[in-house]
């Protein structure tokens, strides 16, 4: 499954809650290049990026190239997984 296609189930799909999930992507110039936000802040999903919320309430746009994983936060289990190797 494609990271839209696992957002979107995430977003959409009524079984699913998106408190439930965390999303980790590169971010350059935070700790380790990475940033990792609740689901529930996402605002949109599109062609190739999404869209969230950050913490002054700012919309920032994010590549689905540079999303790392998704958690699942109540198993703490890897739900997604890039299968690029992401060392920058």
């Amino acid at each position: 499954m494609k990271v839209r296609d696992f957002l979107n189930k995430i977003l959409w799909d009524k079984r699913e809650r998106p408190e439930d999930y965390e999303i980790t992507f590169i971010h350059r110039g935070a700790y380790m290049n990475r940033r990792t936000i609740p689901c529930k802040s996402i605002t949109g999903v599109e062609h190739s990026w999404f869209t969230y919320r950050d913490e002054v309430g700012e919309e920032v746009v994010i590549p689905f190239h540079r999303v790392m994983e998704i958690r699942n936060l109540k198993n703490n289990e890897v739900a997604y997984k890039s299968r690029k190797v992401q060392t920058q």
